[in-house]
């Protein structure tokens, strides 16, 4: 168990060893994209296309059909790695050469909610420490004005709330801090003006009056938090001032086009974060009317379609831009959902195929990775043939997990925290470092 000393030393930012990624940057795909539309083609599926699966498929939640249904998106290959890529990331696949692509996800959970706990915590069940709660605590903040974990949310919080970017059982310090969108990214950020000369000496009493309780980690992250906010106030309208990014900037982020315009300026938004010492940052999936996510049960070639264009060119912006400015080489990109989606088809009565859609899939599924020591332009791992399993150096969540630890100077073994009368951590007791997508 930490005693006093080594929790601040843990709180000031003290790496196993020797890191090669200074922040991560999360691309939240909240709902499941399907892998076998979008960065693992599987050709067979159109060959069989309204034929039965020739195996009996796994339960998963709804489980309507066994028949097969083909990609309706086209696929073609990119770079000089010669990787292929989805007609639905155009200008993402301009950047394919600097992505590992990682074909063989499997995770735990095929519902939501358990899963999203699952993608971020490394446990199924609510109220475990998020993955940037576990960074934050691991390696602290290197900006003194800004949170060391930021969620950037555009209007939709994933199913299991913000328990997905909670920090559990850790100190409440280390939890994510949500940015909205909007006039007041941050809930009463400001004081009334006759407040604001009273706010130092509230802050010093304060101070005064819990040292008193001196060795309480509880206490000294109710300081911190405090401090933090106060600081905050000057830091964070400074942070959402865009006026200072030239407008080439900001068409790169597609923040000139309405479509992309949200995610684009969390893509912005994520770069300047981490610019300024963020640790951990994660982009949410920006809402839509009449749109359910990247969770489409029915109308997926429309819904991903327009799912995938909204965040196209913002995501291909900020690999291009942090890599003009020397930053792709120490920030950490992934690119992900909870699960992915199966090959079989979910087709209304009336067999109309513009409805039709896929249903969830945690047994094979793609996720990639770009940037913070990463080897680009490589595809690791393969699904089957129908792109349902992983069959090939499959990477659990749980390795993923491992991995980004590693790259940030973690040791996942070593990054625990003594709780309910054991050490934990985020991988619990498994997980294994992915060793050749290192660079």
């Amino acid at each position: 168990m930490f005693n006093r000393r080594q929790f601040l030393a843990m709180a000031l930012g003290a790496p196993h060893f020797a890191a090669k990624a200074k922040s991560v940057i999360f691309l939240f795909m909240d709902g499941g994209p399907s892998q076998m539309d979008t960065f693992d083609p599987k050709p067979r599926l159109n060959a069989e296309d309204g034929k039965a699966l020739p195996f009996r498929p796994p339960t998963t939640v709804f489980n309507i059909s066994d028949k097969i249904l083909g990609s309706p998106f086209a696929f073609k290959r990119y770079g000089q790695s010669g990787t292929a890529v989805s007609e639905l990331f155009p200008e993402t696949a301009t950047c394919i050469d600097d992505i590992c692509v990682i074909r063989s996800m499997v995770a735990d959970h095929s519902e939501h909610t358990a899963a999203n706990y699952f993608m971020h915590s490394g446990s199924g069940f609510q109220g475990r420490p998020s993955m940037g709660a576990w960074v934050n605590y691991g390696l602290g903040s290197e900006s003194k004005n800004l949170p060391g974990f930021v969620v950037v949310e555009a209007g939709l919080i994933p199913p299991g709330g913000l328990d997905c970017f909670g920090s559990g059982f850790l100190p409440a310090s280390y939890q994510g801090t949500i940015f909205k969108r909007g006039a007041t990214p941050i809930a009463d950020l400001q004081p009334p003006p006759a407040e604001r000369p009273k706010q130092k000496d509230k802050l010093a009493l304060l101070a005064q009056l819990n040292s008193g309780y001196g060795g309480s980690s509880e206490v000294d992250a109710f300081i911190k938090n405090y401090e933090l906010a106060f600081r905050m106030q000057a830091a964070v309208p400074e942070l959402l001032d865009l006026t200072g990014e030239t407008e080439a900037t900001k068409k790169l982020y597609g923040m000139d086009e309405e479509l992309t315009s949200e995610f684009g300026r969390e893509c912005l938004l994520a770069r300047r974060l981490v610019e300024k010492g963020v640790r951990f940052v994660e982009l949410l999936t920006p809402a839509r009317p009449g749109l359910d996510r990247w969770d489409q049960h029915s109308g997926i070639e429309n819904g991903h379609r327009i799912n995938a264009r909204s965040v196209d060119k913002p995501i291909a912006g900020l690999l291009k831009d942090l890599k003009s400015r020397g930053m792709l080489q120490d920030t950490l990109v992934v690119w992900g959902g909870e699960f992915g989606r199966t090959p079989c088809a979910q087709m209304p009565d009336n067999g109309d195929r513009s409805r039709v859609g896929r249903d969830h899939n945690p047994y094979g599924f793609t996720m990639w990775m770009a940037g913070g020591g990463v080897k680009g332009g490589m595809v690791h791992g393969a699904t089957d043939d129908y792109g349902y399993f992983a069959v090939e150096n499959k990477v659990h969540v749980h390795d993923l997990h491992a991995t980004m630890l590693h790259l940030l100077g973690l040791d996942h073994k070593r990054l625990t925290y003594r709780y309910s009368g054991r050490d934990m951590r985020l991988t619990d007791v498994h997980g294994i470092v992915v060793k050749e997508i290192l660079a």
